[in-house]
């Protein structure tokens, strides 16, 4: 037996959840004692109030007015805050109706399995048991379903929220200096990954909970209606990843190519019309979509390792404590992240600019560290020592030490493919310095180079996935992949603090441009935002790593759950859906990439027009039209994020439902081994040409310096780059990760109808 009892188990993970949220509340009540009221009394007075120690401002020798900037930061918050929450609002209208009329459809599909009948049926996979009716799994997949999706969205909204309240502040606190400003961003980081990774587990433990009451001993049934959960989280993620990254992109594209490449004037300079817009993009797509992709991940592999247990020997035997091991590994995630969040905030101050990126690699090393004596805590502590796992029909003996070793293999795993995801799209290594290089002879040199490079970062994430899959399967089937997902995933509130600290310190840059501050702080915001360039990129290494393995597992569980025994590649059922699976990531980034290339353009008409007509506008005497700028971006956005949403959630229902079963699970497996590829690729082009272009804006080395100040060629040369980089790395590439989870967790919940009723094509004939 486990030496944890049940009553600890149901003690230890709502408290650890707790735990998690009360410390993401301290965080944000340390972030809101930045004031953004103008003090009364001038600067003299302020020196002795400040929290009874006097810090010495930069302002102060420059002989800025202080009031003056604070009043004017304070502003440019309000419209930025004012911008994303009118945007997420209108989104989540169109979505909410998606979600109503979605849910419907779970019913109607699941329902119909046994002909709405609410007669107990016998057990899929122990015919001598009587489990709940198929009507049951229905309406509970439903429920389940709803709450996922309104987790989610609330994730994504609280993240939001936070992002806004904090970018102002960190730009004030950039003038005490730069490990000042650091500590405001990462804090605020860190409200949403705990508040979003104690969130999630909350909910579905008390969801397992409830619906227990009705199941009762019938494990099989619940944990099958819980998988709804991880399809709400995903579906909401997908509409927030597009919506969110055609929104940011089309204003980023417009607001760059305008700016910074016809009119040479600099980035977030307060003259252009389409900077408010691009400043609420980074927060409705890196932050609110982020944070609902993660979260979708992070529910989804909890489902797929639940799935698996709840048909091998603890579902069996009806041990609570091993059944909620997935459950048990992300409550000790959220306390070993609260630790290495100190490390960042309390334990060492950053006094320089070379220290940023340090700090945010050694958040990495120390969570997976800790981490790796939390697993073991964990095993050796909820787990029989020797148990069988559902594998395909027959149940696999597997002993504890190996499962401990499955959630190291993909912990691991996910640390490997961030830092190679930092080296290729870091500025100071060599793969960015040779894509900047290459700017010296145009932009068609950059591009070339810049899509080498990320093809070639694809190679060692791969071989990462690659072993940890074999591992692990090797160790403990479907459920040894669904807890290396989980161990990938248990970091997610440091992943998500150094995730989100980037478009955080991205805005506070911006805000320190527009309100006028001296080019000094906007060096410091530049250092913290070329810092979290890379973080953004390392947290969609994650993100697409997690993925993989996510939908593997949950693969397998689809396999299991629609009674296949083999997938068997030489079949042309199979084969036709293999192909056309691995076609489908094409086709979805082709109609993102054109909602943004199409969005960008009305875009740049607009703000051409304004610099054109507006009298004034150059010399600063006017004020640009902002309104119609963000109006454009947000209508671009919900219109456009329907078609690529309906391509994902409408494939696996099609293929399912009319060429069965085994065509669906080639589908899923194409979609699965050419995702992810594109996804890597996609993301760290994108994330190097950025960084290549602010290695050259830098200039902190000779090299840099030879390339050029601000305006000259090579520089705009680069800012080409960075343009045609931002749709892949922050529309298409993220969102692909959405559309491999998805398929097959939409896959998994209508299993038990695609088995019944499935396959109508080759029926007829």
């Amino acid at each position: 037996m486990a030496l944890l009892p049940d009553q600890g188990t149901e003690i230890v993970i709502p408290v650890c959840a707790v735990i998690g949220i009360i410390f993401s509340l301290v965080q944000w009540f340390l972030v809101s004692k930045v004031k953004l009221s103008p003090e009364r009394g001038g600067a003299s007075a302020a020196k002795n109030r400040k929290n009874g120690y006097s810090d010495y401002l930069i302002e102060e020798e420059d002989g800025i007015n202080d009031q003056n900037v604070v009043v004017k930061c304070a502003e440019i918050q309000s419209a930025i805050s004012e911008g994303a929450t009118s945007f997420l609002f209108t989104e989540y209208q169109y979505v909410g109706i998606f979600m109503i009329a979605f849910a419907i459809l779970i019913f109607l599909f699941l329902g119909s399995v046994e002909g709405f009948s609410t007669k107990s049926q016998s057990c899929t996979y122990d015919k001598e048991k009587l489990c709940k009716p198929a009507l049951a799994t229905a309406i509970f997949s439903t429920v389940s379903f709803l709450l996922g999706a309104v987790t989610s969205v609330v994730s994504g909204f609280l993240g939001m929220k936070i992002a806004t309240y904090a970018n102002a502040r960190t730009t004030l606190e950039a003038r005490k200096g730069v490990g000042k400003a650091f500590i405001v961003a990462f804090r605020s980081g860190a409200v949403m990954g705990f508040l979003l990774a104690a969130n999630g587990l909350l909910v579905l433990y008390i969801a397992i909970n409830l619906f227990k009451l009705y199941y009762g001993d019938d494990w099989e049934g619940l944990f099958e209606a819980i998988t709804g959960y991880g399809l709400g989280g995903s579906s909401m993620a997908l509409f927030g990843r597009v919506g969110g990254g055609i929104y940011t992109k089309a204003a980023d594209v417009g607001a760059d190519l305008v700016g910074k490449v016809e009119r040479n004037i600099p980035e977030d300079d307060p003259r252009n019309p389409a900077v408010i817009a691009d400043n609420v993009g980074d927060n409705v797509g890196d932050i609110a979509g982020m944070g609902s992709d993660l979260f979708g991940s992070y529910a989804e592999s909890s489902c797929a390792a639940l799935v698996v247990a709840s048909i091998s020997s603890f579902g069996m035997t009806h041990d609570f404590t091993a059944m909620c091991y997935p459950l048990l590994i992300s409550s000790m995630g959220i306390l070993v992240c609260l630790i290495t969040t100190l490390f960042a905030t309390d334990f060492f101050e950053i006094k320089a600019v070379k220290e940023i990126e340090p700090a945010l690699k050694k958040q990495l090393i120390i969570s997976t560290v800790l981490m790796t004596v939390g697993i073991a805590i964990v095993t050796w502590t909820c787990l029989p020592s020797s148990f069988t796992i559902f594998n395909f029909g027959a149940q696999k003996v597997v002993k504890n030490w190996q499962l401990f070793l499955c959630v190291c293999v993909g912990l691991w795993a996910g640390l490997i493919i961030g830092f190679v995801t930092e080296y290729y799209t870091s500025n100071a290594y060599s793969p960015v310095q040779d894509v900047a290089d290459s700017c010296r002879t145009g932009a068609a040199t950059n591009v070339i180079f810049g899509l080498a490079l990320g093809y070639k970062s694809v190679i060692i994430p791969i071989f990462a996935i690659a072993i940890s899959i074999f591992v692990s399967f090797s160790f403990a089937a479907m459920y040894g992949i669904a807890v290396a997902a989980l161990g990938m995933l248990s970091t997610i509130a440091t992943g998500l603090a150094i995730d989100a600290y980037g478009p955080i310190s991205d805005n506070a840059g911006g805000i320190a441009e527009m309100a006028g501050m001296s080019h000094r702080i906007r060096e410091r915001t530049d250092a913290l935002d070329a810092a979290g360039n890379t973080t953004a990129a390392i947290g969609k290494g994650f993100a697409i790593g997690s993925a993989a393995l996510v939908s593997l597992a949950l693969f397998g569980a689809f396999v299991s759950r629609a009674e296949i025994s083999t997938v068997d590649v030489l079949t042309p059922k199979v084969f036709i859906g293999l192909i056309v699976g691995a076609m489908l990531p094409y086709w979805f980034s082709a109609m993102t990439m054109k909602s943004v290339g199409s969005a960008a353009l009305k875009m740049v008409e607009e703000v051409r027009r304004q610099f054109n007509t507006i009298p004034g506008l150059m010399e600063g005497l006017a004020k640009p039209d902002y309104a119609t700028c963000v109006k454009i971006s947000t209508d671009a956005s919900i219109k456009e994020m329907i078609p690529p949403g309906a391509l994902v959630m409408l494939t696996p229902l099609i293929v399912g439902t009319f060429f069965g079963v085994e065509t669906l699970s080639g589908v899923l497996a194409g979609s699965l081994v050419s995702g992810v590829q594109i996804a890597i690729s996609a993301s760290n082009t994108g994330g190097a040409w950025d960084n290549a272009k602010k290695y050259i804006e830098a200039g902190a080395s000779e090299h840099a310096r030879t390339l050029g100040p601000k305006g000259s060629e090579p520089h705009k040369a680069a800012v080409i780059g960075d343009t045609i980089g931002d749709p892949l790395k922050d529309t298409s590439g993220p969102s692909l990760n959405i559309l491999i989870k998805l398929m097959a967790v939409e896959s998994l919940v209508f299993a038990p109808f695609f088995a019944t009723h499935g396959g109508l094509l080759f029926k007829i004939f």
